[in-house]
C-alpha cells in the first residue's frame, strides 16, 4: 500500500497494492501496523459503517464534535463517489481548506481523514456502497455539520444542484460563519 499526503495536513489517500491474473485480483484493503506506519499516528478504529445510495445522493457535510470526534477510513466497494474533506481545525495551517478525491470500486483509492475534519461525499455512477471505518462510537447529542453549499468552502461537487438527493436534515446544516462566529 502507498499513501499520499493531500494538501489538508494528516489526510492521506491511500492506494493498495492490487495482485490479479485470469482469476481476478486481491489486496489488504486494511493492515494495522502498515496503516499507522504510512500515516504517522495510532488509530484504533471501533466501528464499521455501510451505506449505499443512488446517483446524485449528497451526505454531508458531517462531522462529531469534541470528545466523541471520530477519524474515518473511507473506500467504495461499488460505483464512484466524489468525496470531499473539510479541515474545521483552527489552528492548521489548511483550515477551512478542501479536498474532492473520486473514491471507487475500480480504482479502489482509500481515504483517511483525521479527527477535526467534516467529511461528505456525491454518488457519481447509478449506485455505490460507501464504507468507512471510525475510530470513535457515533454519539447523536455530538453529530454537526456543515451545508453542503457553503459559500465559504466553494465546494465544487460536478452535479448541478437540481440533481443533488440530500436528506431533509443536511439540508437545514449550518454554515461556516454560524460555526466560526
Amino acid at each position: 500500500m502507498q499513501a499520499k499526503e493531500t494538501i489538508l495536513k494528516g489526510c492521506y489517500l491511500l492506494e493498495p497494492t492490487i495482485f490479479g491474473d485470469d482469476r481476478g485480483y486481491f489486496f489488504e484493503s486494511y493492515n494495522k501496523i502498515q496503516f499507522e506506519s504510512l500515516v504517522g499516528e495510532t488509530v484504533n478504529f471501533v466501528q464499521d459503517n455501510e451505506a449505499f445510495s443512488k446517483k446524485g445522493v449528497l451526505r454531508g457535510l458531517h462531522f462529531q464534535e469534541g470528545q466523541h470526534a471520530q477519524a474515518k477510513l473511507v473506500r467504495v466497494t461499488q460505483g464512484a463517489v466524489i468525496d470531499v474533506a473539510v479541515d474545521l481545525r483552527p489552528k492548521s495551517e489548511t483550515f477551512l481548506k478542501h479536498i474532492a478525491v473520486e473514491l471507487s470500486s475500480d480504482n479502489k483509492k482509500q481515504l483517511f481523514v483525521p479527527r477535526g475534519f467534516a467529511h461528505g461525499y456525491i454518488v457519481i455512477t447509478e449506485t455505490a456502497v460507501f464504507n468507512y471505518k471510525c475510530d470513535n462510537w457515533y454519539k447523536k447529542a455530538s453529530e454537526n455539520g456543515i451545508i453542503y453549499n457553503d459559500e465559504t468552502l466553494n465546494i465544487d461537487w460536478q452535479f448541478r444542484p437540481e440533481q443533488f438527493i440530500i436528506s431533509e436534515k443536511d439540508k437545514r446544516l449550518s454554515t461556516v460563519k454560524e460555526l466560526f462566529k
